[in-house]
């Protein structure tokens, strides 16, 4: 019998149409059960209400206990999109105190994927944040005319004092690389966005819980679902306690209202930061709540830079608080012993170079130079240094070793402060000269302007505080901090480690007795208190760019130092008319806990007065 052939082929094809219709079928089974959660969502979103339940943010305090930020609750409109039914928009609008132009604007910009990557109609979305507890109670007696809505509680940060925005930072909404950064964070989360709520926020921010409800069929919710066996409690944020007293940091700000500038106070036995003004300042509680966006905004806009922390990102000429560094590097190398003398013929004069100096005596030893800031005496021993082949080979070995001692005592580099931001300084290279003036080009007279703190040498006011207070402590530092426990945590090890710079320790003891001459007897008389030894060095940082800054650096008491302090006032003129009064009030204040009443009218002259305008900027 014959085969017939055409039937068989067609046999084969109409099995291959099945196949390949039933592998479609699987395909799409499979893609709309294991890889698209659409249809899962959908399903969930009908039988569930899942709710985040936000923990409560660590409250922060000072170092003797007192409240500074603590936590307020705050509301916020959530949506569902698919589950939003008709209502009443008029009403809904004047529960909220909104125009319904405002609300169909906050629809469509909710929809937009650009403003809002992460826009879902099944998932909660955020409608309007910051409920004030009028509206929250008026829109909660509404709630059941309006399906789609709910009511999510949040926390907010409440400000007990108007002081320390730099330091304290604020929380702001997640974006869309934070959330890709970190799995924790959700659309409408909240993050600490500077200061220690950005450093600390692993510690702070705590565990979220969840809460997961059961709907009806008409979409109402019908109570925990299982009773609650799926349900996390939040987990609250560790407190934490900072180094700083928030009463001196409040009178130190206060000293520099319409000044700008920086106050850095440090307790030199553990590096605790006893205050860090960064000047103009703002109140912490500008950004909270709806208008947060608004004063940013106006803050990013302002000349004066109010949201720039001038006491850890400023980087200035540090001038002669500068000269202490170059003591100690001359008496470590051996260029000087303190019984050395240099002239000053009313300043430095060698060759065709002269670098102007103030009226004292001449010629004179270490001491007593710190003690008048001589000017002449650090070119001289610097240009020793620098010049002197004969024990280094040329003065780039010999610059090599000087930057090697500046940075071994914190200068040009980070120090590591636990605040984000921190800018590094500058301390020029050899490689930053040769490429400028051409190896084996330069000596000491090229770059003399560095041996007093001027030409290319710039330090943020951190570094000078804890230079001081490394002279405080006769030879050894710990990295400055700003917080000085966490609950239930370990303090990082890097604030209890002492660093030891590449100078003897003896050679301190010489510097701070220089510190002690100037303020009996010297360029920091002001400084000068009953029964407080206060040691000091006054700063004049010439500016290209204006009047010169003033500046001061100090420690009290002399035998065993509790504070050391770094004052830097912009467009101020010489380190003694600003920089030291501020200095020794701040120092005063602390030690004694009020200014005495012989002091009083340098106080009220540092709370009145106007530097700022020598910015040409507003005053504030």
């Amino acid at each position: 019998m014959r085969k017939d052939y055409n039937l068989e082929k067609r046999r084969y094809v109409i099995g291959g149409f099945i196949v390949i219709i039933a592998m479609i079928y699987i395909f799409r089974l499979v893609s709309l059960q294991v890889f698209d959660s659409k249809y899962k969502e959908y399903a969930d979103s009908n039988a569930f209400l899942r709710k985040a339940v936000y923990p409560s943010r660590g409250i922060i305090y000072d170092r003797d206990g007192r409240l500074v930020v603590y936590n307020q609750p705050a509301y916020d409109v959530m949506m569902i999109p698919r589950d939003v039914k008709e209502f009443d928009t008029l009403d809904f609008c004047r529960a909220l105190n909104i125009t319904p132009e405002d609300l169909r604007k906050r629809f469509v910009d909710m929809k937009d994927k650009r403003r809002n990557p992460g826009y879902s109609s099944y998932s909660p979305q955020k409608l309007l944040t910051h409920l004030t507890a009028e509206e929250y109670g008026r829109l909660q007696e509404k709630l059941y005319r309006f399906p789609g809505f709910y009511i999510q509680k949040r926390i907010l940060r409440e400000y007990k004092y108007k002081t320390a925005a730099n330091v304290l930072g604020n929380i702001r909404e997640v974006s869309q690389k934070d959330i890709d950064k970190d799995p924790y964070y959700m659309p409408g989360d909240y993050i600490g966005d500077i200061g220690i709520e950005h450093t600390y926020e692993e510690h702070l921010r705590g565990t979220k819980g969840a809460e997961v409800l059961m709907r009806d069929a008409l979409g109402r919710i019908q109570g925990r679902y299982e009773e609650g066996a799926l349900d996390r409690d939040a987990v609250a944020g560790k407190n934490i306690k900072l180094s700083l007293n928030i009463e001196l940091q409040q009178y130190a700000e206060s000293l520099m209202m319409n000044k700008k500038g920086a106050v850095v106070a440090i307790e030199p036995s553990t590096g605790e930061i006893l205050c860090l003004v960064s000047a103009p300042s703002y109140d912490p509680s500008l950004l909270i709540g709806r208008e947060r966006g608004v004063n940013y905004n106006k803050m990013m806009a302002d000349p004066d830079k109010p949201l720039f922390n001038r006491a850890i990102q400023a980087t200035y000429p540090p001038g002669s608080t500068f000269k202490p560094t170059q003591g100690l590097i001359l008496l470590e190398e051996g260029i000087i012993t303190t019984g050395t003398m240099f002239p000053c013929h009313h300043g430095f004069i060698s060759g065709g170079l002269r670098v102007g100096c103030h009226g004292h005596g001449s010629p004179l030893p270490l001491k007593p130079a710190l003690q008048t800031s001589c000017n002449a005496y650090f070119c001289w021993g610097f240009k020793a240094m620098i010049d002197k082949r004969g024990k280094y080979g040329s003065s780039a070995n010999a610059f090599d070793i000087w930057k090697k001692h500046m940075v071994s005592m914190g200068y040009g580099y980070k120090l590591g402060v636990d605040l984000p931001g921190e800018y590094r300084g500058f301390i020029p290279n050899v490689d930053f000269y040769n490429k400028w003036y051409g190896a084996g080009h330069w000596s000491a007279n090229t770059i003399i302007s560095i041996s007093i703190g001027q030409g290319e040498i710039l330090a943020t006011p951190l570094q000078i505080a804890n230079l001081c207070a490394t002279i405080a402590n006769r030879g050894h530092y710990i990295t400055p901090h700003v917080v000085k426990e966490i609950q239930d945590t370990i303090v990082p090890a890097e604030y209890l480690e002492k660093h030891i710079p590449t100078i003897a320790s003896h050679w301190y003891n010489d510097i701070a007795e220089g510190m002690r001459m100037a303020v009996t007897g010297g360029t920091c008389r002001l400084a000068n208190l009953t029964d407080i030894e206060v040691c000091g060095k006054t700063g004049t940082a010439q500016n290209p760019h204006g009047k010169d800054h003033s500046a001061f650096m100090g420690f009290a008491p002399y035998h065993d130092p509790k504070i050391a302090i770094a004052v830097y006032v912009e467009n101020a003129g010489f380190g003694a008319t600003f920089g030291v009064p501020i200095g020794s009030l701040v120092m005063e204040r602390y030690l004694r806990g009020y200014i005495p009443p012989e002091r009083k009218y340098l106080e009220e002259r540092m709370l009145q007065s106007n530097t700022i305008q020598f910015a040409g900027t507003k005053k504030h």
